[in-house]
């Protein structure tokens, strides 16, 4: 059976890395963006992956520019804005995409082990984001697609996908989900 530890993908520089290297860890993979009303979650991971590293937690950043050219930084500005603005110190990797024809391995397979719902009615009218998604992109909604900037895939340390966040899912809310699992 397919785990997460089957796939592989090249560093933020440039370097090839396999997930196989977080065997035994909780992993949380974000597709992440520099210039996203979201971008501020940076904040948040960094302050989950510091507080939980040392008990089996990694966080695995994607840069994504597939959103509105949120990320239109090369993988060095990446590096240096995480660096700057956020001290982002968990890993990064190139940018990949994570839909479409062109969508890395890795996200195909987590889409299809968590595809993801459809926001709920309350949500398309209260929240901003899907409120935007609905009346501009409705394809974004549907399907297994990644629907933002800042989807979290939880991966046990089995390498199966446990559970997707969809992105407006703080790292704060996360924390409480997965303090048990560190147990």
């Amino acid at each position: 059976m397919t785990t997460a530890y089957d796939f592989s993908a090249k560093t933020i520089d440039g370097k090839p890395a396999t997930l196989a290297n977080y065997q035994g860890k909780l992993v949380l993979v974000v597709n992440v963006a520099s210039k996203c009303g979201l971008t501020p979650q940076y904040e948040g991971l960094e302050a989950l992956y510091r507080k939980y590293k040392d008990k089996g937690l990694v966080i695995l950043g994607f840069p994504c520019d597939q959103f509105g050219n949120q990320e239109p930084g090369s993988e060095s500005e990446i590096q240096e804005f995480c660096s700057l603005n956020y001290n982002v110190s968990f890993p990064m990797f190139s940018k990949i995409e994570v839909n479409g024809p062109n969508a890395h391995p890795l996200y195909a397979f987590l889409r299809q082990q968590q595809p993801g719902t459809k926001p709920s009615a309350d949500d398309l009218q209260n929240n901003k984001l899907y409120k935007y998604l609905n009346e501009h992109l409705p394809e974004n909604l549907v399907g297994d697609v990644v629907k933002w900037n800042f989807t979290k895939f939880l991966i046990g340390r089995d390498g199966k996908v446990l559970k997707r966040f969809e992105p407006t899912a703080t790292p704060e809310e996360i924390d409480r989900e997965i303090q048990p699992l560190l147990s």
